[in-house]
C-alpha cells in the first residue's frame, strides 16, 4: 500500500510541475507587470525599482527558477527574502535557508494583497458551492437512477432518461443565465431568491458579517445539474444490472420486501460506478465553478479568478490555476487510495 501511495504522490507531483511550468510561461508577453502596477503614470526610476523587485530584469529562465523557488514548498531563502515575503514555514540555515514552507503566490498588482491570501478568503465559498451542489446530485441522481431502473419502460424510466440527457448537453454557464433570469428575477417575490449575491454579507451599520445562506440555492442547482444528470444515469444502468444478479432472486425467494431487497441489497453493489463519478465530479466543481460563480456573484476563486482577468491581475489568475491543479490531484489522489483499500486488484494493477 506504502508503494502504491508514494507511485501516486510521484505522478501527481509531476502533473503539478506540468502546471507550474505552463502557468508560468503561458503569462509571459501579456502586458508590462511593471506597468500594471503603477499605471501609466509611473515614473521611469519606481518602474525600474518594481522590474526588479518583481524580478522583471532577470533572464526569462531565471525567473522561472525563481517563481518555481516561490511556489515549492521546498525552497531556498534568504533571511532578507524571509521577512520581505512574510514566509510562513520551518526555516533552517544561516543567511541562505533551507525552507519547508506555504507556496508562495506572490502578490496581487491590484491590492498588493499576498494572493494566498486572497484565495483563502475565497475558498470555503468554493468549497460550500462544490458541497452542496454535489449532495444534491448524489441524493437526487441516486433517487431518480433507482426508480428508473425498477420502473423500466414506463414513464418514468423515459423521463428520467430524457431529463438526463438534457442535463448532459446543457452548459453550465447558459443554464445559470436561465436559472438566474427566472428564478431569481421574474419569480424572485415567490421564491425569495436573488439573482446575485454571495454567502455572506455586511450589515452597513455596523459591519458585521452575516451568513445568507439563501444565496447558495441557484448556483448549487446550476452546478449540480451535469452530475446529476450523470448520476442517474449511470446509477441507473448499475441497478438493471444487479436486478437481474441470482443473489436479487434469492433474496426475493427468501421473502424480503421489495423496498428490502432494491434499497438495502441491489443499491449497494451498484454504487461502486456511483462513487467513481461522484469522487471524480467533486473535483471538478471544485476547480471549475468559475463562470457559475460570475453569473451568481458567489464569492468563491472562480469569481476571484475572473475578476482578476478583467484587472490583468496574473499572480491572483496564476495562483488560482495552481491551488485548482493542487485540489484536484489531492482529491483524485485520495479517491485512489480509497479504491486501493477498498478493492486490493487496485492495488495489484
Amino acid at each position: 500500500m506504502g508503494t502504491y501511495f508514494l507511485r501516486k504522490l510521484f505522478y501527481g507531483l509531476l502533473v503539478l510541475m506540468g502546471v507550474v511550468t505552463v502557468v508560468f510561461w503561458m503569462f509571459q508577453g501579456f502586458g508590462d507587470p511593471a506597468r500594471l502596477v503603477m499605471g501609466q503614470t509611473g515614473d521611469s526610476a519606481t518602474i525600474a525599482n518594481i522590474k526588479k523587485e518583481l524580478y522583471l530584469d532577470q533572464p526569462k529562465w531565471k525567473q522561472f527558477a525563481l517563481y518555481v523557488n516561490d511556489v515549492s514548498p521546498i525552497a531556498i531563502h534568504s533571511k532578507e527574502e524571509i521577512e520581505k515575503k512574510q514566509l510562513k514555514g520551518l526555516f533552517i540555515g544561516g543567511e541562505k535557508k533551507l525552507a519547508v514552507k506555504w507556496p508562495y503566490l506572490r502578490r496581487s498588482y491590484q491590492t498588493k494583497k499576498q494572493v494566498g491570501e486572497i484565495l483563502m478568503e475565497a475558498l470555503p465559498g468554493t468549497i460550500m458551492l462544490a458541497l452542496a451542489a454535489m449532495l444534491l446530485a448524489t441524493v437526487l441522481g441516486v433517487f431518480l437512477g433507482v426508480i428508473a431502473a425498477v420502473k423500466k419502460d414506463t414513464w418514468m424510466d423515459t423521463s428520467a432518461v430524457f431529463s438526463s440527457i438534457i442535463g448532459i448537453s446543457a452548459p453550465s454557464f447558459f443554464m445559470g443565465i436561465l436559472i438566474a433570469y427566472f428564478f431569481g428575477f421574474v419569480l424572485s417575490k415567490y421564491t425569495g431568491l436573488n439573482m446575485t449575491g454571495s454567502w455572506f454579507d455586511i450589515d452597513v451599520q455596523t459591519g458585521e458579517h452575516y451568513y445568507t445562506l439563501q444565496n447558495l440555492i441557484l448556483p448549487a442547482l446550476t452546478l449540480g445539474i451535469r452530475p446529476l444528470a450523470i448520476i442517474t444515469q449511470l446509477t441507473r444502468s448499475s441497478m438493471l444490472d444487479v436486478l437481474n444478479q441470482d443473489y436479487v432472486r434469492t433474496a426475493y425467494a427468501k421473502g424480503l420486501s421489495r423496498r428490502t431487497v432494491i434499497w438495502k441489497h441491489a443499491l449497494r453493489n451498484a454504487l461502486n460506478p456511483v462513487i467513481t463519478a461522484v469522487t471524480g465530479w467533486f473535483a471538478e466543481l471544485l476547480a471549475g465553478a468559475f463562470f457559475v460563480e460570475y453569473i451568481f456573484g458567489w464569492k468563491g476563486i472562480g469569481k476571484v479568478t475572473v475578476d482578476a482577468l478583467e484587472k490583468l491581475d496574473y499572480p491572483v489568475v496564476m495562483g488560482s490555476v495552481l491551488l485548482s491543479a493542487f485540489i484536484f490531484v489531492l482529491i483524485n489522489i485520495l479517491a485512489d487510495l480509497l479504491y486501493g483499500m477498498v478493492d486490493p486488484r487496485v492495488r495489484v494493477g
